[in-house]
């Protein structure tokens, strides 16, 4: 559900995830589902990603596309583009968000594009400043 509030104006995004039971739940996004769950030794049944492999993806996938986008403007492909995303458990948060970046281009051709891309990277930029969580109840 994207909701356009006009040319220059914040824009805003939601997703609706639904409890399932258990440590379940389906999440509607984009038009799409997604399950969300955690693993047996966590208690859940391993039906799918847990919700911080779901922030490492977004923060993966977004940073993949930003060095996509920012290559592009330069006339540069990007073959064998592969962006992973490791983030390091300190309690209930991640004190360490890492990307790792490689592609059959020489590495300093890709070192050229690190920064374009994380001013383009809305995850990145998102986590890097991150915003207050707001959190309301429904009647």
């Amino acid at each position: 559900m994207t909701a356009d509030v006009g040319p220059g104006s914040p824009h805003t995004n939601s997703v609706v995830a639904r409890w399932d039971g258990g440590w379940r739940c389906t999440v509607e996004a984009g038009g799409f589902q997604l399950v969300v769950d955690e693993p047996p030794s966590a208690g859940g049944t391993g039906t799918g990603p847990m919700p911080t492999e779901y922030l490492l993806a977004a923060m993966a996938s977004c940073y993949a596309l930003a060095l996509k986008w920012a290559a592009g403007k330069r006339g540069i492909t990007v073959p064998g583009l592969t962006v992973t995303a490791t983030g390091t458990y300190d309690g209930p948060r991640f004190s360490l968000l890492q990307l790792r970046v490689s592609s059959q281009l020489p590495a300093e051709q890709i070192e050229r594009l690190v920064k374009p891309a994380l001013r383009a990277c809305y995850v990145s930029n998102t986590l890097a400043a991150a915003p207050p969580v707001e959190v309301t109840v429904a009647s």
